[in-house]
């Protein structure tokens, strides 16, 4: 199986190679839009701010790479942000596969430390992503940004409001938290994306 992971200007992207690895899977680490395309799954993750991630991903053409992206499609935290139409971060456009912006987290109370740092539960999973997996298990977030709930809502958590956890649409499937960093919950996420992209092979060779 040919992994792609995009390289473009965040970061986090080596813990994500280090649990594909630990998973069996050595996946390429590529700007090169030729590379992506032939790929049979990509990963789209990253920490860091939108504008400036965008700005890379224009200038080296990656928006259009992903966009148009037949292929199973795994974005993590920033990533997903980055697969909406807008991002507060910076009044930044993004890439517009999800129908939906992204807002800032605004504190409540005392109480509400933003970025939200640790680990949450989810419910209300919607998606194959979270195959052999249950409500209320938690996974690990680091952000101040978020997906309001939305039609391509597949996960939810709550921090000062419910918001999306997850989401899918057609090939593509995105996480605010950090699968990569979720301990058992995490590994199966990935372990259940590469039965995606093993099942969306198979029947692309039918």
């Amino acid at each position: 199986m040919e992994v792609a992971i995009i390289k473009y200007n965040a970061g986090n992207i080596y813990s994500v190679i280090t649990a594909l690895v630990r998973l069996g899977v050595h996946p390429l680490l590529t700007d090169d839009s030729e590379a992506i395309r032939k790929a049979d799954c990509v990963l789209f993750p990253g920490q860091g701010e939108a504008c400036g991630a965008m700005d890379y991903l224009r200038e080296h053409r990656l928006d259009e790479v992903i966009r148009s992206s037949r292929q199973p499609v795994l974005g993590i935290c920033v990533g997903q942000q980055l697969l909406c139409r807008h991002s507060e971060e910076g009044d930044t456009d993004c890439i517009g596969v999800f129908d939906t912006d992204v807002k800032r987290f605004i504190p409540q109370s005392h109480e509400d430390k933003v970025p939200a740092m640790g680990w949450n539960e989810l419910y209300d999973l919607r998606s194959p992503l979270f195959a052999h997996l249950n409500e209320k298990d938690f996974v690990y977030f680091v952000h101040s940004y978020y997906v309001p709930v939305c039609d391509w809502t597949a996960a939810k958590a709550d921090f000062i409001h419910p918001f999306s956890a997850a989401l899918h649409r057609d090939n593509f499937y995105a996480t605010q938290f950090h699968p990569e960093k979720s301990g058992r919950v995490g590994v199966q996420i990935l372990e259940n994306f590469l039965s995606l992209t093993k099942e969306f092979t198979s029947k692309k060779q039918l």
